[in-house]
């Protein structure tokens, strides 16, 4: 009797457990990753694997996901409907020129100095914006199953877009089986974000206890440029853009969209691996299918208003430090050439620093010195990668679902 009673009360405790929504999960998941790291560091360390399991797991699945997502939705799409996606594609490309200016006022208005006497970081920047779009253009045409292997994102949305266009000439039946292999695919994916709580506890115990709470003390003044850039482009810039479509107040969806994607983007710091999370987002705030199955990868590889942003103070920072004049002219030129790199960033994290050196390239700046200051990006990396993805990341289904409500608001 005693050892049925213990059944019952474990499984009502895991019922319990499984009641509660998947983001205060997250959050009792942090709580408990940084006691353990302030308890035990060495055990906290331990969990690092929880962490990079998960964060595996997903950037697994992410890739095969938007192959056959893109694919699938453009092959059932109904007639008419490609032009849904030109809104959202104006939004992204609005909101990652809007955080470059935004960084640009800022890195005006509270000028960053850097110290560079950090050892250079082993890398191979692109030289020049000819030579990232020469980049972009053989990704596009990259053998597809090395695109997958990869995380080729550029590549795989390439060959999902025409597959799908290909498809729509198919039969029926094919465009069935399509769409239930999307769906096989995506239930895996909900499998794995069960797990997300677990591996954000894993995350945050090994980031905790490996780096403290003071080891960004000396760039403190870079991080805050960085970090208020992205709140003001989060909290002010993305609801006025939603405001403008909407005509009623954003900020139900900004910050609902902050919590149960920015959040989780915090932590794993990929696009890539938060695209399973902002499609159940989606699918919550019931928008179109058809829709948000393709925005939302395709944002993930070029809506990057955090990676603008970071590319932007960084350069500047270092023509502050090395005593360049650079007049607002060109700081606007600088954003431009920010926002075309920030759409060629990775889906990874740290994907942005590595195209540092490509701006920097705007003021005469070595490469040697650059790479100083890509080493600094790795340091603050901890916070700024971090905010940077939340940012992307949630901004993917505001902008998403702000074109959805105009679209459905001109179609009724």
């Amino acid at each position: 009797m005693t050892t049925e009673n213990t059944s019952l009360e474990n499984q009502s405790l895991f019922g319990k457990l499984q009641s509660i929504n998947i983001v205060n999960q997250i959050i009792i998941a942090i709580v408990f990753g940084i006691v353990i790291a302030l308890i035990s560091p060495e055990i906290a360390k331990s969990f690092a694997m929880l962490g990079s399991l998960f964060v595996s797991a997903l950037k697994a699945v992410a890739p095969i996901l938007v192959l056959v997502l893109v694919a699938s939705s453009i092959a059932n799409q109904k007639p008419n409907s490609d032009a849904k996606l030109k809104p959202i594609v104006g939004l992204y490309l609005v909101g990652t020129i809007s955080a470059a200016l935004v960084a640009v006022v800022l890195s005006f208005a509270f000028p960053v100095q850097l110290t560079l006497d950090l050892v250079g970081a082993n890398a191979n920047p692109p030289q020049g914006l000819g030579e990232v779009l020469s980049t972009l253009a053989f990704k596009i045409v990259d053998n597809p199953f090395n695109a997958v292997v990869t995380g080729n994102f550029i590549g795989i949305l390439a060959w999902g877009l025409g597959l799908g266009f290909a498809l729509k000439k198919g039969s029926e039946s094919t465009k069935v089986m399509v769409h239930d292999f999307a769906e096989a695919i995506s239930s895996i994916v909900r499998l794995v974000i069960r797990f997300a709580p677990l591996g954000i506890m894993g995350l945050v115990a090994n980031t905790v206890a490996t780096t403290g709470f003071d080891t960004l003390g000396e760039f403190s003044h870079l991080v805050l440029v960085l970090l208020g850039s992205m709140l003001i482009i989060a909290l002010i810039v993305n609801p006025l853009i939603v405001y403008l479509i909407m005509r009623k107040n954003p900020y139900p969806l900004v910050l609902t969209c902050l919590k149960e994607s920015g959040i989780t983007a915090f932590f794993t710091r990929s696009s890539a691996a938060n695209i399973p999370v902002n499609m159940a987002l989606c699918e919550k705030l019931d928008l179109h299918e058809d829709t948000y199955s393709v925005s939302i990868p395709l944002g993930a590889t070029i809506n990057m208003a955090g990676a603008a942003i970071t590319i932007t103070v960084l350069t500047l920072a270092t023509a502050n430090t090395l005593n360049i004049e650079v007049d607002f002219a060109t700081a606007l030129l600088l954003s431009v050439i920010a926002s075309v790199s920030a759409c060629g960033a990775s889906g990874v994290a740290g994907g942005s620093l590595l195209l540092i050196p490509l701006a920097c390239g705007l003021f005469g700046i070595n490469t040697d010195i650059a790479m100083q200051v890509v080493a600094i990006g790795f340091i603050i990396g901890v916070i700024q990668d971090s905010a940077e993805t939340a940012l992307n990341s949630s901004t993917d289904v505001v902008f998403t679902a702000a074109a959805s409500h105009h679209i459905t608001k001109n179609l009724d």
